[in-house]
């Protein structure tokens, strides 16, 4: 039998020569191991799609390509657009491999990967260690939200994050293990998983859908795995922009409301979105007593608040119509 093959999947979305580097990062990590690397213009509408074409024609690599999404989805989506598309000759891959366009994994990064997934057939997703380009790390194994996560979240309260340590969301590892989920900038699955639990939700047009992927994938009996020896060098945000929010976008606000309905129903989202405001609000009086700066986005409890009382009243059928048309579908 021949060795599983891999499909490299890089979502661009405006930033070509930021997605060359990744490209060549990847080009290098996956020297001797059997694949390609399919880039996905996520209908950029900047001339990325020809940047990257003509500089992949004149690389002249038989193993990478270029193609155009046709119109942008969001996150979920566009990888949907290269998992469907396969490896070139039509056959699908025995493994995709996800890594964002501001990502660089090291020499071994994909190997690591690729090897694990051969040897531990338990294993449906593995993810690797990110850090910044100051090695810093960065925290991308996480559990699942809840309602408890959301309060302790938003109250911001030493005591109360001892408390409920094993409801908090960030999940940092210092070794090899399994977790909830991870985050999407470096991570291999297997195609078969998918096959069996589907892709990408793409009502989410960006955050939550990785969540929900991997809760998708562990309900189907499949262990996502940290794998610490794959290191990838990451960025953050370029395409999305976070770094600079000055309020938090409304498709943010839209995933999280569908990963908690979708997950627990509407009456248990109430309740999350209750807590986190209550968490919210003990710690705004605390910082107005305490004369401190309350930090984070402007205005996000108003925000939260009158979102989900609308959904409260917005019927499941009008949210996926609202949710679709707001992606361009």
């Amino acid at each position: 039998m021949s060795d599983p093959t891999i499909l490299t999947i890089i979502l661009n979305y405006k930033t070509a020569e930021m997605t060359l580097k990744a490209v060549e990062a990847a080009h290098r990590a996956m020297e001797g191991l059997p694949g390609e690397i399919l880039v996905v213009d996520n209908d950029s509408q900047d001339g990325s799609y020809e940047t990257l074409s003509a500089r992949v024609t004149a690389q002249g690599r038989d193993n990478v390509r270029v193609i155009q999404s046709g119109h942008n989805g969001g996150y979920g989506a566009g990888n949907n657009v290269g998992i469907r598309a396969g490896l070139s000759d039509g056959s699908r891959p025995d493994y995709v491999y996800i890594l964002n366009s501001d990502a660089f994994p090291k020499p071994r990064a994909i190997r690591v990967l690729y090897d694990h997934l051969n040897t531990t057939p338990g294993t449906g997703f593995a993810g690797s260690y990110i850090e910044g380009e100051d090695e810093i790390r960065h925290i991308t194994t996480f559990r699942f939200p809840s309602f408890w996560s959301e309060f302790e979240r938003s109250v911001k309260l030493g005591p109360v994050s001892r408390l409920l340590k094993s409801h908090r969301v960030p999940d940092p590892r210092n070794s090899s293990g399994p977790v909830d989920w991870l985050a999407g900038a470096s991570v291999m699955m297997r195609q078969d998983v998918l096959d069996e639990i589907g892709l990408f939700d793409e009502t989410f047009f960006l955050y939550f859908e990785e969540t929900d992927l991997c809760r998708r994938a562990q309900k189907a009996g499949h262990r996502v795995m940290f794998l610490q020896d794959s290191v990838v060098t990451h960025l953050g945000s370029v395409s999305t922009g976070m770094k600079e929010w000055s309020r938090v976008p409304d498709y943010w606000f839209n995933s999280r409301w569908h990963y908690f309905t979708k997950n627990h129903g509407r009456a248990y989202t109430a309740l999350a979105t209750a807590l986190h405001l209550s968490g919210g609000g003990l710690h705004w009086l605390r910082c107005k007593v305490t004369r401190k700066p309350h930090g984070g986005a402007p205005h996000f409890l108003r925000t939260l608040a009158r979102h989900d009382i609308a959904q409260l009243f917005t019927s499941k059928r009008d949210h996926t119509i609202k949710a679709r048309s707001q992606t361009g579908d």
